[in-house]
């Protein structure tokens, strides 16, 4: 079953006085539930665009995009934002913690948004700390965690819900090589434990290594889609 539909999608940026940017051309891709998939290519290939566009951070220019069923490019702002909260789990390069929470409290803060009482909150977030060696740090401020730290709170803020995909974009890219690949193995395991469906973008060879399916672009264009064999 498609998690991630985009059919056709392209994305065209203008700006008064130059020449109009084609980000994407017609890009068409399905995503399987449970996939754990990486969208590569060279800096200005278009894959961080792309994955704006299935978070529905921005919007296509032409053609359409179905997250969980839903058509996003034809959703309203609010509509937009219930689904983002309730579906899409999101883990950026520069961690976008909340500097003032502690950590514990950045990962319930979208089951907060949800509606979820507070001891409901506390036992998700626990068990998941416990789950990815994050117990001793819950009441740690972002500011007094290593990198790595702070991007498994980042990951544990995105998958708590149990959103229908995790959208990561670079998340290893401000990390050393080891804390990187102990970062994306531990959302491999996830991955396999949850069925949660990950999709990255990245140009880092470590992590291209590790997903199951590599889509490659080129130029807004699909250039290559791989689907590893299961080991």
């Amino acid at each position: 079953m498609a998690v991630v539909e985009v059919e056709k999608v392209s994305k065209r940026y203008e700006e008064r006085g130059q020449a109009p940017v084609e980000a994407l051309r017609e890009v068409s891709v399905q995503i399987e539930k449970g996939e754990f998939m990486a969208l590569a290519g060279p800096s200005g290939s278009g894959k961080t665009t792309l994955l704006n566009l299935i978070g529905g951070l921005d919007a296509p220019s032409a053609g359409a995009i179905r997250v969980d069923g839903h058509d996003i490019s034809r959703m309203g702002r609010s509509d937009l934002a219930d689904l983002r909260r309730d579906r899409i789990g999101f883990v950026f390069q520069a961690y976008n913690l909340i500097p003032v929470l502690t950590a514990r409290e950045n990962a319930e803060y979208v089951l907060e948004l949800q509606g979820v009482s507070a001891g409901e909150r506390r036992r998700r977030v626990d068990e998941l700390f416990q789950r990815i060696g994050l117990a001793a740090l819950a009441g740690s401020r972002p500011l007094k965690m290593s990198g790595g730290q702070q991007q498994r709170v980042a990951v544990a803020r995105a998958i708590v819900s149990q959103p229908a995909v995790v959208l990561a974009d670079e998340p290893t890219a401000n990390l050393d090589q080891a804390t990187g690949a102990a970062l994306v193995d531990l959302m491999r395991e996830l991955n396999r434990e949850r069925g949660i469906t990950f999709v990255f973008s990245t140009h880092d060879p470590m992590v291209l290594e590790r997903a199951d399916r590599v889509v490659r672009l080129v130029d807004g264009k699909v250039a290559g889609d791989e689907r590893k064999k299961a080991a």
